[in-house]
């Protein structure tokens, strides 16, 4: 499950409703509901499945 770190939104999200790219910053979403950028990170387990994790370091734009 992610959700949408824009304090104002804060929509939950399963992997199979959003889309996941590379806009030239890193992996991300965006918020289907709000547009907010959502950096997760790529691992691949030994047996070849891929899966995501939102980061959560980042802080949100416009809050330090």
């Amino acid at each position: 499950m992610f959700t949408c770190r824009n304090q104002s939104c804060g929509a939950q999200w399963e992997l199979s409703d959003v889309v996941i790219k590379n806009e030239g910053q890193g992996l991300l979403f965006r918020c289907p509901m709000c547009g907010a950028r959502n950096y997760v990170t790529r691992h691949v387990a030994a047996d070849g499945a891929t899966t995501y994790e939102q980061i959560t370091d980042i802080p949100p734009r416009g809050q330090h």
